[in-house]
């Protein structure tokens, strides 16, 4: 359940905000009467994410053996590969990203393309929907009870859409940059956990022939049948007997990524004033 919450609170928040600023600049400049075509936008990108996840969950369930369990593990690598890149390019455009979605809302008003209002909705959050499914679906591989994680996806979209609605009234002030910093840091953990469960599912798969030697076993003090053990495998690919080439990938993948990603050179300049949402009190970007 967490993993799915933690996932869909943060991708769901970019995606608040990102309607977010649509919804604010036409209230702004007296154009609401064309909220009617973010709102289209945003309900196919959700649509094409929940039909992107089932394609997924379908094309799993056609598998069996060896076969699926390769196409798992490729499927987890895929997934930490684009959430990697995806958290990087979010915090270095995070600077430009309220002005570029308010310059081509402009473009679009001004050529009466409703359409394109429609397609830079769709295009702005269905990115994110795509992610979201995706790194999803790589973790519930690996989870143990299907309602415990979809319930805990919903709660994360809950949760984003509630800060959302805060924003866009201005209600309060959400201390953004802390959030997409820490929420980053959590996701790279969540990420390193699918690489170990990766490695798992392409040895099962006889792609990698061997993981090398088990430093360790913790079986008798955290089973990996037991809730605890079945909890920590989905959070962080805990294995209560992993191999060397798990534990090395690891580790490297998490300290690379996160020392890369705090030392990633910040944004020109935060949401300036004139650039946050109109009535919507944004403190700052990723």
């Amino acid at each position: 359940m967490l993993f799915s919450l933690l996932v869909t609170a943060r991708e769901g928040l970019e995606m608040a905000l990102i309607i977010t600023i649509l919804l604010g600049y036409l209230r702004s400049t007296g154009q609401k009467k064309h909220f009617r075509e973010i709102w289209l936008g945003v309900a196919s990108a959700a649509a094409l994410s929940i039909a992107f996840g089932a394609a997924l969950e379908i094309a799993s369930s056609e598998l069996d053996g060896r076969i699926l369990e390769a196409f798992e593990g490729f499927t987890m690598l895929f997934a930490v590969a684009v959430l990697t890149w995806m958290l990087f390019w979010m915090k270095r455009q995070s600077a430009g990203i309220s002005n570029d979605l308010r310059n081509r809302v402009d473009s679009a008003l001004s050529r009466g393309s409703l359409i394109a209002l429609v397609l830079l909705a769709f295009s702005s959050v269905g990115r994110e929907g795509l992610e979201t499914a995706l790194f999803l679906f790589a973790g519930s591989a690996s989870q143990g009870s299907d309602v415990d994680f979809a319930l805990g996806g919903v709660t994360g979209f809950a949760l984003a859409a509630a800060a959302g609605t805060v924003l866009y009234y201005g209600s309060a002030r959400l201390p953004l940059k802390g959030f997409f910093l820490v929420s980053g840091v959590v996701l790279m953990v969540l990420a390193a956990g699918l690489v170990t469960n990766a490695l798992a599912e392409l040895h099962e798969a006889t792609i990698i022939p061997n993981l090398g030697v088990r430093p360790w076993d913790t079986d008798a003090l955290i089973p990996m049948t037991s809730s605890l053990g079945k909890f920590l495998h989905t959070l962080l690919g805990y294995d209560s007997a992993p191999a060397i080439s798990q534990i090395v990938m690891y580790w490297s993948y998490l300290a690379i990524v996160l020392a890369a990603y705090l030392a990633w050179p910040p944004p020109a300049r935060g949401l300036a004033r004139s650039d946050r949402p109109s009535t919507a009190a944004v403190t700052a970007e990723p």
